[in-house]
């Protein structure tokens, strides 16, 4: 079902010709504890107090402040090297690894003991072992198109993503549960949509799509995932996921 998604897009006379199979967010925060004291005043001193006591306040005031400013320059880098560290790691935890096709343009992630398959129509295809219907593929195609705001916005995009999967005939019901754009390489627009599908071909399914435009090119992420009610989705894997869904991303073309 993943890779017979195509988006409302390629049905709209976008595409320069007929279709034919090419060949083959960073949401976690680490806030930084700063010892109470860098932003905490001293108590003023009383009317009593000696000459050289305001002296050496005024003196305790100003290191004071230079300490704050070296504080907080320390957590503003310790905290984009956590998060840093956190992204080049993330990967490693969930077990993906990077997959990059420089022909075509595109990179993402993929779970790394997943099966990469050959399937028509596909541009590339991983398959969970023994669940084939746990997939992620992508497909591209040309278009008309310069960017993804040409044709409407995310909403826009997802309510025809939704009547598509809605008019199947195998198709229950579907759900979408959100819509978002994000910023690519280079600021490339990505849209990415999140829908529960009940279909009769497999039950209750989670997917995760991606699209962008680059070079009159429509790059379509589809991830597909078992979500019934006897064996929901997990908190890991939904992750995992995620962290799929938000790395995938244009490169330049070799």
């Amino acid at each position: 079902m993943a890779l017979r998604i195509c988006l409302p897009l390629l049905n709209h006379n976008l595409c320069r010709d007929s279709y034919r199979p090419t060949s083959s967010c960073p949401r976690t925060l680490f806030g930084i504890s700063l010892p109470r004291a860098a932003f905490v005043s001293t108590p003023r001193r009383n009317s009593e107090s000696s000459h050289n006591d305001l002296e050496e306040d005024a003196l305790g005031s100003h290191c004071l402040s230079k300490r704050k400013f070296n504080l907080v320059i320390l957590a503003a880098v310790s905290y984009g090297f956590v998060l840093t560290m956190k992204k080049a790691t993330l990967a490693e935890q969930l077990e993906l690894e990077r997959y990059t096709d420089s022909k075509e343009g595109f990179t993402l992630l993929r779970p790394s003991s997943w099966n990469k398959v050959d399937k028509a129509g596909a541009t590339v295809l991983f398959e969970e072992p023994n669940k084939g219907s746990n997939n992620v593929g992508v497909v591209v195609n040309s278009v008309r198109l310069s960017n993804l705001g040409e044709f409407g916005s995310p909403q826009f995009v997802a309510d025809k993503l939704i009547q598509a999967e809605r008019r199947k005939e195998s198709t229950n019901d579907a759900e979408l549960i959100s819509a978002a754009e994000r910023s690519g390489q280079g600021g490339l627009q990505v849209y990415e949509f999140e829908y529960k599908v009940d279909s009769s071909r497999g039950g209750i399914k989670r997917i995760f799509t991606a699209v962008f435009v680059a070079l009159k090119k429509l790059y379509l992420l589809n991830i597909v995932h078992s979500d019934k009610p006897e064996s929901p989705l997990d908190i890991h894997m939904r992750v995992t996921l995620e962290q799929v869904l938000h790395s995938f991303d244009s490169v330049p073309l070799t």
